[in-house]
């Protein structure tokens, strides 16, 4: 599935992934290739990247995130780097 992580001034990450979690506003949870669509808020928290056997972590401050067909939104307030 394809993510893509956006803030206000930039693209902080695009590609393909095997999966994502992100801190929803009642929890973080995890999304794998095919599912349901969702629209949902952000709270500040990690977001972990999972291309196979790799991971790679961005915090963020907060925002919402949609998925649909197979392709991840999140579009953060910002990104602590």
């Amino acid at each position: 599935m394809t993510l893509e992580i956006l803030t206000p001034d930039q693209t902080v990450y695009k590609g393909e992934v095997t999966s994502v979690t992100v801190p929803g506003a009642l929890g973080s949870f995890e999304v794998l290739n095919n599912h349901a669509p969702i629209i949902s808020i952000l709270e500040d928290g990690k977001v972990i990247i999972r291309e196979g056997k790799t991971e790679q972590i961005y915090q963020i401050k907060g925002g919402v995130v949609e998925v649909i067909d197979n392709k991840v939104i999140v579009l953060a307030e910002g990104v602590v780097t």
